[in-house]
């Protein structure tokens, strides 16, 4: 039987159309499908302890209580960790917003001086940009509050995972021919560790930063130091953007606590240190999982991720990404797609390509 061969252009607008369909289901269901993604992801994580727990003989339900009970236990922690530090703070912050009014004054006089644009002129121009980001305050708040009902959802939907895991295997094996049991197989095993390992390696990055980022902070005597240190190294976790908001939040305090510019030039010089740190010896070497992504897909699914999703859809996108690599991998049609993904870089054009065999990262040690 000859198979009915359609003509190009007719094959794209499909395809297109495709896209754009699913691109609007993403975006239109997003208050459901993100707190799932995240849940999958988190019991992915969580799944090595619960399945310690099940192998000393706990029964499911208390294992899977005891495994949330503990990834509370932590979170809380850090929560707390990081609300006494915040504390502390606003003890200060009314000193910090008279001397940032003064600073502001001082700048606004500067500015009349330098561009002949009058005081007056320059709040008219002020208070108009504060009202048209009302709206955009309204949304923040909106965010916020469905924030709070994704933690609340999430734990939930980490149990029921966590709960039907075997349904959910069976599942995918079933709707799937038995000749593809074994590549069904390896694609789960290989998504599964590939999410692991990628998780795990961000929090000991994350770890490692906060100790460094505080480190030199306290060293050029800014204050607050381990605060804005543990918050650098958490938005240093959001890839690429997170770095240049980091490095931000040090240097608006020293500028507001400080007098003159050596604290800012020592400030740059420490993150940038940090950056080389992280970049050249963390990410290679903690970070990295076995399904690789190069730096170009990275930025741009990351700004994908985030104009779909918002700040959640940066967070999942290199994730997502590396299990569609995987699958990518498996399907004899999609190949091609997964060497674009890929980190591999041919070294020469007509598909030969040469790559050096590299040792498991400190994260896959972990997880294996």
């Amino acid at each position: 039987m000859t198979v009915k061969q359609y003509p190009f252009y007719l094959k794209t607008t499909v395809i297109l159309f495709g896209l754009v369909l699913l691109t609007y289901i993403l975006y239109t269901l997003q208050s459901i499908i993100v707190p799932l993604a995240f849940s999958f992801i988190i019991a992915i994580l969580l799944n090595p302890l619960y399945s310690l727990f099940l192998r000393i003989k706990i029964p499911a339900i208390p294992a899977i209580l005891l495994t949330i009970l503990i990834a509370y236990a932590i979170v809380g922690s850090i929560l707390f960790f990081l609300s006494m530090q915040m504390i502390h703070f606003s003890e200060s912050f009314p000193a910090l917003q008279g001397k940032f009014s003064h600073m502001f004054i001082q700048f606004q006089q500067w500015v009349q001086q330098t561009f002949k644009f009058s005081i007056p002129k320059q709040d008219q121009l002020l208070n108009e940009a504060l009202n048209s980001s009302k709206a955009l305050i309204g949304s923040t708040v909106g965010t916020a509050l469905t924030t709070l009902s994704v933690l609340v959802l999430i734990p939930v939907y980490v149990f029921m995972i966590l709960f039907y895991k075997t349904l959910l295997i069976n599942f995918l094996y079933e709707i799937f021919s038995e000749k593809n049991s074994p590549s069904v197989r390896i694609i789960l095993n290989q998504a599964k560790h590939a999410v692991q390992s990628y998780m795990v390696g961000l929090l000991i990055e994350a770890f490692i930063v906060a100790i460094l980022n505080s480190a030199g902070l306290l060293i050029l005597g800014l204050n607050y130091a381990i605060l804005i240190g543990v918050m650098g190294a958490i938005l240093n976790m959001l890839p690429y953007i997170g770095g240049i908001i980091a490095i931000a939040i040090p240097l608006l305090i020293a500028t507001v606590t400080k007098d003159g510019y050596s604290t800012h030039l020592g400030i740059i010089i420490s993150f940038m240190v940090v950056q080389f740190i992280d970049n050249h010896i963390l990410i290679p070497r903690v970070v990295s999982s076995k399904v690789q992504i190069n730096a170009l897909v990275s930025v741009v699914v990351v700004l994908l991720g985030g104009a779909l999703w918002g700040v959640s859809g940066m967070f999942l996108s290199i994730p997502l990404v590396a299990i569609l690599k995987i699958v990518f991998d498996r399907v004899d049609d999609l190949r091609p797609w997964a060497k674009l993904l890929g980190d591999i870089v041919p070294t020469r054009h007509k598909g030969e390509v040469w790559s050096i065999r590299r040792k498991n990262t400190l994260a896959e040690k972990i997880t294996d």
